[in-house]
């Protein structure tokens, strides 16, 4: 099952069930999936049989509600600082090489840099046995819920930034119930999006880099995730596609498992509040930028996979300056 969020033309939000490719099934009584997550929670019972109970008749055209610009993020929070965005790198077993070389100075070889060991460590020790910790992967923070672009809507980019490219991505989605526990509600497609120039000047430069907008969904795959997943990634210009690539994720296809990247994030007290949303991404293994595109304002990104549904669009625009003055008082 897929859920979506969507709003209506007065503003009122409201969750919707995918019943296939035209048509979204509106659920009662509940305005979001992180309230249908706590509602859930409560009953204990699954996010499917919490939708299954409140399927209610009405119906309205997926197409109408896209193009209208209605569509939400597949997870909100009514409060954006209660939304925390993050994400582990060097997860996939074709991600290192892209990474390494973009590390690479001219007396240090691809092989001996700081990113191909930590690849390396993931490699031998991200699958650990059960009832075992395996080595913590790389971390990093994006920013709260203010920086999650709606599906559809533009991706916007800092002034500063040298760079502006997709990093298509699975996200898993996150509320942290009444106890202090994670409970993971879905998964979504999605755009990490990056400032890879900057990232290729230092790798300490890496947290500068995800700093910025980034976007998931439409839509929310309920239950499992399979460990095979494949998906393609786009880059339109103009009305025409100028660089395609497919990409694959799932367990099958990483140096970590899912279970091992959850413990290393979920491990430290404060992602553990109350009441707290999270989207995690696990990392990509595919993008332009490695292939030596350069994108340009008005850029649009697809990131599509047949598991998740309705493909994830943005258009890449650029932020007006922003003077920065700082106060003393």
């Amino acid at each position: 099952m897929r859920l979506v969020q969507f709003k209506e033309t007065s503003g009122a939000q409201h969750v919707a069930v995918v019943e296939d490719a035209e048509t979204l099934l509106v659920l009662t009584g509940v305005s979001s999936t992180r309230k249908l997550a706590e509602i859930a929670i409560k009953e204990g019972t699954t996010m499917i049989a919490a939708a299954k109970s409140r399927m209610g008749e009405d119906r309205i055209s997926y197409d109408e509600v896209a193009k209208s610009g209605r569509l939400l993020p597949p997870i909100t929070h009514a409060d954006p600082a209660h939304f925390l965005v993050t994400g582990t790198g060097l997860t996939h077993l074709g991600s290192a090489s892209a990474r390494a070389n973009m590390h690479t100075s001219g007396n240090k070889a691809a092989d001996e840099t700081d990113s191909m060991k930590m690849f390396r460590m993931g490699v031998e020790g991200g699958k650990p046995a059960a009832g075992e910790t395996g080595v913590q992967p790389e971390w990093f923070y994006k920013g709260d819920g203010s920086i999650v672009a709606s599906p559809g809507a533009d991706m916007p980019s800092p002034s500063f930034a040298l760079d502006g490219s997709e990093e298509p991505e699975i996200a898993a989605i996150y509320v942290i119930d009444g106890d202090g526990n994670p409970v993971r509600i879905g998964f979504a497609i999605g755009n990490e999006f990056s400032d890879h120039v900057t990232e290729r000047q230092n790798y300490l430069y890496l947290a500068h880099s995800k700093l910025r907008a980034c976007s998931m969904g439409p839509e929310l795959l309920l239950g499992d995730l399979p460990s095979h997943v494949e998906g393609t990634s786009r880059l339109y210009r103009d009305g025409k596609v100028i660089w395609e690539k497919p990409f694959l994720s799932g367990e099958d296809n990483m140096s970590h498992t899912l279970a091992n990247l959850e413990y290393h994030h979920f491990k430290y007290d404060l992602f553990c509040r109350p009441g707290d949303v999270h989207a995690h991404f696990f990392g990509t293994a595919t993008l332009s930028f490695a292939d030596g595109v350069t994108t340009q304002d008005g850029d649009e990104f697809e990131i599509e996979s047949s598991l998740f549904g309705r493909a994830l669009r943005n258009r890449l625009t650029t932020q007006a300056a922003r003077k920065v003055v700082v106060k003393t008082i």
